[in-house]
């Protein structure tokens, strides 16, 4: 497995000193990447159906600063050489994918090819509706956009005919590093593991219930089976957000037998800790315990 530390452009990490020193010493210890979470906007009042609570409200208060991930990314990628950086979540029914598609392609030209692109639906209608965007049509709108950024990112002229999205033949350059850039499907529901394995490069299953994880992996891999497409859907799975959790290496061993390729922990469980001590023991005496190289570097 490769490890990854999630949520890092939320409440101090969203300081630019901050930043930099969460990435410097995530990238001194071995970590493959960092990942960063996205709401434009956390409405006073909304109604309560927050996936991953009880109660269906967010964890943290309505105000904890929350950086834009892109943006975020790109200073960070300034300031590191190897690191991968990736959303995880972003939600991109939200979004322009023309705009978006010109964003993440220069992020990745302009960071060598180190960006990896985490989408989901949305669950909160409120949002939505401040940002004047269709909440009911989100799931089609988010099909279309992959579609969109894809085309995009592919050369020469470019020309897209659909529901919610259509243009004539169009440019968009710079292109990606390489020939695309990844899009993991993200999310807590068999719609979005069905939606990852008929056309997402990796699956990002929300939660860390570890039966449920384990069923939304399966049942993305059916779907990428049953869809006849080659090759192999890539997993990112959540470790901890418990600081009590950190030594129990039981739930380590569960994502690697699951073949679970990669593994996140909240840059705020770590911090909870002491980010320098406990970046430094993770990478010390988990990561050489647990890791397996990225496909970049095998390729290399």
């Amino acid at each position: 497995m490769r490890f990854g530390i999630s949520h890092c452009n939320v409440g101090e990490f969203a300081e630019p000193d901050r930043a930099h020193d969460l990435a410097r010493l995530a990238e001194q210890a071995g970590f493959e990447s960092l990942w960063t979470v996205e709401h434009v906007v956390i409405p006073q009042v909304y109604e309560p159906r927050y996936p991953e609570t009880p109660d269906g409200r967010f964890w943290f208060p309505h105000d904890l600063p929350l950086a834009d991930p892109l943006i975020w990314m790109a200073f960070v990628a300034a300031a590191t050489t190897r690191l991968r950086l990736g959303t995880g979540i972003m939600i991109v029914p939200q979004r322009n994918p023309l705009i978006t598609a010109k964003e993440i392609a220069t992020l990745d030209r302009l960071s060598g090819g180190r960006i990896e692109i985490g989408v989901g639906a949305g669950w909160l209608r409120e949002e939505f509706e401040a940002l004047g965007v269709s909440f009911d049509r989100r799931g089609s709108a988010m099909d279309e956009a992959i579609a969109v950024m894809r085309e995009l990112w592919r050369p020469g002229p470019r020309t897209y005919r659909g529901k919610v999205f259509s243009f004539d033949p169009v440019h968009s350059e710079p292109s990606p590093h390489r020939a695309s850039v990844p899009i993991h499907i993200g999310g807590a529901s068999t719609v979005a593991a069905r939606r990852a394995g008929r056309t997402g490069d990796g699956f990002f299953p929300g939660g860390y219930d570890r039966e449920a994880v384990a069923s939304l992996v399966a049942c993305a891999r059916k779907e990428f089976e049953a869809s006849g497409r080659v090759g192999r859907l890539e997993i990112t799975a959540r470790w901890t957000k418990d600081p009590s959790q950190l030594g129990d290496h039981e739930i380590l061993r569960f994502m690697q037998d699951l073949g679970v390729d990669r593994v996140v922990l909240p840059a705020q469980t770590i911090a909870e800790n002491g980010l320098e001590r406990t970046i430094a023991e993770l990478g010390s005496n988990v990561l050489p315990t647990f890791a397996s190289p990225s496909p970049q570097e095998r390729k290399a």
